[in-house]
């Protein structure tokens, strides 16, 4: 009942949020038709069913999962964000900062669609295991990323040092791990893991930061995308210890294997349960001595869990069911034997239009366009900063595609796109860089895990079987398209940034040589005005000093009447 009565009371809300999904994930519903019907038609009409039942489930899932999380999990992560403000104490605010990091992670969509991904190749990692190991590493760095404001330490150390940390320890980790991790990172912030983040960060960016800017609120999403990754890198490690030194095979992936979407919805009520019930438990004992709700807006925030739950158990079936499936067949048609060696590397420009299309249909990348227009007073457009990132998140995929074709080792892409990144730090300001890290782990969202993922998997599982012996395994091969669409924002955001500081000091070098122009052209009237005034009979010495003081009075009225519409013109 509470769900017919949010589609009623907000029916405008809840038709504007369909078509948002829908046309995000428009571009991928064409490229499947295009592609399952005109250049590989499937051998099996039932599975047109199947690919209809699976979008239809990601569209709507998605649609009642962001209308019940604006009336549920937001609140509930801006209340607690604004309710730590309240404890003098910087280890409480650090200590429920990591608590509430770990609750809210737990619940991400896409988390849980890569856990399952990655589940199904290895059997050895448990579903459920691999989600909380994530969010533990999301948890902490979310209680560093606060220590860091409350620490006032430079930003760009901090990112320095934690970067030059992961790519030391990459050194020991096995590579079967090294892709997944980095994906993890972009899997794990999201659309209810972000929103209570940035609510902590600018709750102790308010309280208990020393700048209290926009500079210590930013950043905080890309500190914390680095526990996932050193998470992952420790998980690996322990996992291959305890097989005595060796990783156990990957197993073939194949989510077209699974039964009706009864099954697999019946099969994730469990899970979905699991995810989300943590929050509400967390929150009750904040309503009960902190926040104190009128009771109807706490029974509103409470029943609101309710269509969160059933659109993310709609939509993670969804994915189960058809879109899974649907994205590992376009991977491997293009590497059927019987198709020529070349029609393969359609891969590329594939992956390239998919990364733009899905880019510039992103409702988070909107936002972040927004949020740029705003903090650069329009300098920078947002049409801008979305072609920007698309174009970029084009490459990436690209380059994704391009790895695991030729079977080379993720590191040697993500290397020097890291070092890339950190060497930029050096000529953008603080707050850019923040942006920058941040923008880099909210664009790997739920349909990146629900159709580029299985896109690769299935790839480099086709790859694998092409290749015989000299194959890497789908492990090694198949993830990192998370990863690289992930770095990318890191250098387009921070280029946007060395732009913008470079037209604010021409703005600012042309207005002061404006400004010192004026006050020469004011002052050698007044001072001609003074030699006017001295030659002037009626003027007296007693009434010269008043005389004068109305002549500079004026000219220093037209100054700044000359500097505000100057101030206007560069503003």
């Amino acid at each position: 009942m509470f769900l017919i009565s949010i589609l009623y009371n907000k029916n405008m809300k809840t038709l504007r949020t369909l078509k948002e999904v829908f046309l995000s994930s428009l571009p991928l519903a064409i490229i499947i038709i295009v592609i399952c019907v005109f250049v590989a038609p499937l051998e099996n009409p039932s599975d047109y069913i199947k690919l209809i039942a699976g979008y239809a489930g990601v569209v709507f899932g998605q649609t009642f999962f962001l209308v019940g999380l604006d009336s549920s999990i937001l609140p509930v992560g801006k209340l607690v964000g604004s309710s730590l403000a309240k404890f003098n104490k910087g280890i409480f605010v650090i200590l429920f900062g990591i608590l509430f990091g770990i609750l809210a992670t737990v619940a991400e969509p896409a988390l849980a669609v890569l856990a399952r991904q990655t589940h199904m190749i290895m059997n050895g990692v448990h579903e459920t295991v691999f989600v909380w190991i994530l969010s533990t590493g999301v948890g902490i760095f979310v209680g560093l990323a606060l220590y860091r404001v409350v620490k006032d330490m430079n930003i760009k150390i901090v990112f320095a040092v934690l970067y030059a940390l992961v790519f030391l320890i990459v050194i020991f980790v096995p590579e079967e791990f090294v892709a997944l991790a980095f994906d993890g990172s972009g899997a794990t912030t999201g659309d209810i893991s972000v929103p209570f983040i940035l609510a902590l960060g600018m709750g102790i960016s308010a309280t208990m930061s020393k700048h209290k800017t926009n500079d210590d609120t930013f950043g905080i999403i890309g500190i914390a995308s680095v526990g996932p990754i050193l998470a992952v890198f420790i998980y690996g490690i322990i996992t291959k210890l305890s097989n005595g030194g060796e990783i156990p095979p990957a197993g073939v992936y194949d989510p077209s294997a699974a039964e009706s979407f009864l099954s697999i919805t019946l099969s994730n009520v469990k899970g979905v349960a699991l995810a989300l019930i943590p929050i509400v438990i967390v929150f009750l004992p904040f309503q009960l001595f902190i926040v104190k709700l009128p009771k109807r807006q706490f029974t509103r925030i409470i029943l609101g869990i309710a269509p969160v739950y059933i659109g993310l158990l709609i939509f993670l079936s969804g994915i189960d069911y058809g879109f899974a499936f649907a994205g590992k067949y376009i991977g491997e048609i293009f590497l059927d034997a019987s198709r020529p060696e070349w029609f393969k590397w359609l891969l590329l420009p594939l992956g390239f239009v998919l990364g733009v299309a899905i880019t510039l249909s992103e409702p988070a990348v909107t936002v972040l366009g927004e949020q740029l227009e705003e903090i650069t007073n329009g300098h920078i457009k947002k049409l801008t900063i979305r072609i920007t990132l698309a174009i970029g998140i084009g490459f990436a995929s690209l380059l994704s595609m391009a790895k695991i074709l030729t079977q080379i080792n993720i590191l040697w892409f993500l290397v020097p796109l890291y070092a890339l990144a950190l060497l930029m730090m050096l000529f953008t300001s603080s707050l850019f860089v923040g942006l920058a890290f941040d923008s880099g782990g909210v664009t790997g969202g739920a349909l990146t895990s629900a159709f580029l993922t299985p896109l690769t998997l299935g790839t480099a599982q086709a790859v694998a079987s092409t290749a015989g012996s000299k194959a890497q395994s789908v492990l090694t091969n198949g993830f990192g398209i998370i990863a690289f669409i992930s770095v990318t924002p890191l250098i387009a955001v921070q280029a946007l940034g060395i732009i913008y500081d470079r037209k604010v000091k021409q703005a600012q070098k042309a207005y002061a040589e404006y400004e010192n122009a004026e006050y020469e052209e004011l002052f050698s009237y007044a001072a001609q005005m003074d030699t006017e005034a001295d030659m002037e009979p009626q003027i007296n010495m007693e009434n010269k000093a008043d005389y004068m003081e109305g002549i500079y009075n004026a000219a220093e009225c037209e100054l700044e009447q000359s500097s505000d519409a100057k101030e206007v013109k560069y503003d």
